[in-house]
């Protein structure tokens, strides 16, 4: 079991997610024999540059060829070994898109997918490289859990419930070096079970991943508009937590926020589930807005997007105002 210091949660945000991720499956690795590691030629960006020294004979390097690493690692799971698969989620859950649903939804094997750089946090590289359906491209999927944590703290918790899962999980990691820490202190981490953060009457914000941070301080700026928000950490998208989402249908708005398409992620998971409800309140859906985002620096481009604090409270902000306006 991880030990999760202060000290590991501040070294861990200059890490950035992937680093984090990469350190905590080096540790693990030393307790759990079976865990091996797969990458697309992207050892160091992937955080497992010092798992591949440490442990050369259970790190195997794919290459630029993610559906036969997807394959390969189906292969090692069914021998008894956990796969801990690695590339930028485009690659990884697109071009391996039928390996992915056919050797982890349907053969149910379990291995560990890892969606590194997910969002727009390999913004200059343009949109061949920006990870903005990879949520969408794998919900449809049976079988498969989706997690996606909000700082590196919770990265480190989610890559060791994904060894524990029984079942193919993907791991989305959002967010660079330098990332706000939203966890401070180590706290209980259940798969399916949603953190409440904030609580709030008038409003309620479900965020997952990078989005979380940026969420609690949208809900700050609000409360000078005296909106009162909530802030849900809706770390799994797969299975849903349905539960707490019940508990929001008192609230005069509920506002799902993702780095990912507006369509087919967290907003759309959120919306098919509030569908069956006779009451319930509007949705805003906020994320990438349908096409594709220039190429640009990170916080340029979460800015353009609208996915900054001052941007999520704007668009709530406006929300209610023309709610108010109707009534």
């Amino acid at each position: 079991m991880l030990v999760i210091k202060p000290a590991s949660i501040r070294s861990w945000s200059m890490l950035g997610s992937r680093g984090t991720f990469g350190l905590t499956l080096l540790e693990l690795a030393q307790q759990y024999a079976n865990i091996v590691a797969l990458s697309a030629d992207l050892g160091k960006s992937s955080g497992l540059d010092r798992f591949s020294t440490a442990y050369p004979d259970r790190f195997f390097n794919a290459g630029i060829a993610e559906q036969n690493m997807v394959g390969m690692a189906a292969g090692l799971a069914a021998g008894g070994y956990v796969p801990f698969v690695t590339s930028f989620a485009n690659f990884l859950t697109m071009r391996a898109g039928e390996q992915v649903r056919h050797n982890l939804g349907y053969m149910n094997e379990n291995v560990k997918l890892v969606g590194l750089a997910s969002g727009l946090a390999t913004g200059m590289f343009g949109a061949t490289h920006h990870g903005i359906e990879d949520i969408a491209a794998t919900r449809a999927i049976s079988n498969i859990t989706i997690l996606s944590p909000a700082d590196c703290t919770e990265t480190a918790k989610m890559t060791e419930a994904a060894l524990k899962h029984c079942g193919p999980v993907y791991l989305r990691l959002t967010g660079n070096m330098r990332a706000p820490i939203v966890y401070k202190d180590d706290y209980e981490l259940e798969i399916g079970r949603a953190i409440s953060l904030r609580e709030g009457e008038d409003v309620c914000i479900v965020a997952t991943g990078s989005m979380v941070f940026y969420a609690l301080e949208a809900a700050k700026l609000l409360a000078e508009s005296n909106i009162d928000c909530a802030v849900i950490d809706m770390h799994t998208i797969k299975p849903l937590d349905t539960i707490i989402l019940d508990r929001q249908l008192d609230k005069r708005l509920i506002v799902t926020i993702e780095e990912h398409s507006v369509l087919g992620g967290l907003g759309s998971s959120v919306a098919e589930h509030l569908a069956a409800k006779w009451q319930k309140p509007p949705q805003l859906i906020l994320g990438i807005p349908q096409g594709y985002p220039d190429a640009g620096d990170y916080s340029y481009l979460l800015e353009q997007c609208g996915l900054t604090a001052n941007g999520i409270a704007h668009s709530i902000q406006s929300y209610m105002d023309s709610r108010s306006h109707v009534s």
